[in-house]
């Protein structure tokens, strides 16, 4: 059954750009997994140092089993520590529809 995490990341001031850093070759990778829907990372917008990512997976016991433990994520999860503020706030949710127009152009 597939399955949608929604993560807030709340970070220590000064570190999105490690944050953004590390993230980015873990989002790369996720996207050649079999199982692997989408990710979309969310900046808020009166926060620059707290972040949503929201992934969806078409497995959620292989997400569990086999996905989490892949080896391009422990340099992500080490630094984790170190770079959040608080606790993740991690929430599970189960899709019933996906509508997607064209993707805006992400300003950098």
């Amino acid at each position: 059954m597939a399955v949608t995490y929604t993560i807030v990341l709340a970070l220590k001031p000064g570190r999105a750009e490690t944050f953004l850093a590390l993230l980015a070759p873990v989002l790369d990778a996720m996207r050649a997994e079999a199982s692997f829907i989408n990710a979309v990372l969310h900046r808020d917008p009166t926060d620059p140092d707290r972040f949503m990512l929201y992934e969806t997976w078409a497995d959620a016991a292989e997400l569990a089993e086999v996905e989490m433990r892949r080896a391009y994520r422990a340099t992500y999860w080490q630094a984790l520590p170190d770079l959040l503020r608080e606790e993740r706030g991690i929430a599970a949710w189960q899709p019933l529809r996906a509508d997607f127009g064209r993707a805006p152009v992400a300003k950098r």
